[in-house]
C-alpha cells in the first residue's frame, strides 16, 4: 500500500448470507480519476460504497481510503452523495440549512457557526447553483434542486474520495448535467479520486476514465471502449448481451435484469 492513492482495494469480498456478491477485487483509484460502477440492480454496487464508508463488513480482503483501513467510525475527508430520493414536503429546513449540515454538522450538539462557516456555505450555494433557492424550504424544492444542494453538502469537507450512489435517478438532462459537472470540476480542481454507481452511462460518458461492472458475483474493469462492448458483456452475463451505439450515446440491450426488464433507458441494462 503506498498511502499515495486516494482508495486502494485488495482481494475484497462480500456475502450476503449465502450468496457471495463479488470475490477477488482488486482496485486501485488514482488521484482525479472518475470511475464509473454499472451492473444490474443487486450486484452490489451500493453495497461497495457502504463497504468503504465502513458500513458493511468485507468477507474477505482489504480496504484502504485516504490511507486509512475503513473503520466503523466513518472518515470525514469522504464525501458522499446518495440517491436521489425526495425529501418530505414538510421539511423543516431550507436549502442553506442542508448544505450548512455539511459543514458544522459533524460537530457534537447544536451547530455553533464559526467565523467562516457563513462565508464557505455561501460559496457553496453558489458553486452548485442554489443561489435563486438556497432560503426556500428544502420539502417544496424539485428533486433536481434537492440533489445539487445534496452534492454540494458532500462536498462542503473538500473531500479527496467522493462516492456517488446513482446520483443522476429521476433528474431531467439539464440537472444531469449540473451534478455530473459539479463532480468532474470538484475531482480537476482538487484532485478527488470519484467512485460514481450509476445505472446510465451516458451522462458520464465523456468524463468516466474506467469503468467497473459487477454482475452475477463477476466483475470487468476497464476503459468504456475495453468494457462497454457486446463481447465482454456477453461473457461478463454467460448471455448474449448487444452494445450498440446511437450518436453519441450507448445502449445496452438484453443484459438479464429482471427490474430493468420492465423500464429500459438508454445505457441501462435491460
Amino acid at each position: 500500500m503506498t498511502g499515495d492513492n486516494p482508495l486502494e482495494i485488495t482481494g475484497a469480498a462480500l456475502r450476503r448470507g449465502d450468496r457471495e456478491l463479488w470475490s477477488g477485487l482488486d482496485l486501485t483509484v488514482a488521484p482525479g480519476e472518475l470511475i464509473a460502477v454499472l451492473g444490474p440492480s443487486g450486484s452490489g454496487k451500493t453495497t461497495l460504497l457502504r463497504a468503504i464508508l465502513g458500513l458493511e463488513r468485507l468477507s474477505a480482503g482489504r480496504i484502504v481510503a485516504l490511507g486509512e483501513d475503513v473503520k466503523a467510525a466513518g472518515n470525514r475527508r469522504i464525501g458522499y452523495i446518495p440517491q436521489q430520493r425526495p425529501l418530505p414536503r414538510d421539511t423543516a429546513l431550507r436549502g442553506r440549512d442542508l448544505i450548512a449540515l455539511g459543514v458544522d454538522g459533524h460537530r457534537f450538539g447544536f451547530p455553533i457557526p464559526r467565523k467562516g462557516d457563513k462565508k464557505r456555505i455561501d460559496a457553496l450555494i453558489d458553486a452548485v447553483g442554489a443561489r435563486g433557492f438556497a432560503d426556500r424550504p428544502v420539502g417544496l424544492l424539485s428533486g433536481g434542486e434537492q440533489q445539487r444542494l445534496r452534492t454540494g453538502q458532500a462536498l462542503a469537507d473538500d473531500p479527496r474520495l467522493l462516492l456517488c450512489d446513482e446520483p443522476l435517478t429521476s433528474l431531467d438532462l439539464a440537472n444531469q448535467q449540473a451534478v455530473v459537472g459539479l463532480i468532474d470540476r470538484h475531482r480537476k480542481e482538487t484532485g478527488a479520486a470519484v467512485l460514481l454507481v450509476t445505472h446510465d452511462i451516458n451522462p458520464v460518458l465523456g468524463k468516466v476514465d474506467r469503468i467497473l461492472y459487477l454482475t452475477n458475483g463477476r466483475f470487468t474493469l476497464g476503459t468504456p471502449d475495453e468494457v462497454l462492448n457486446s463481447r465482454v458483456l456477453t461473457d461478463l452475463y454467460g448471455a448474449p448481451v448487444f452494445v450498440l451505439r446511437a450518436g453519441d450515446r450507448l445502449v445496452v440491450v438484453g443484459a438479464p435484469d429482471a427490474e430493468a426488464s420492465h423500464h429500459h433507458h438508454e445505457g441501462e441494462p435491460a
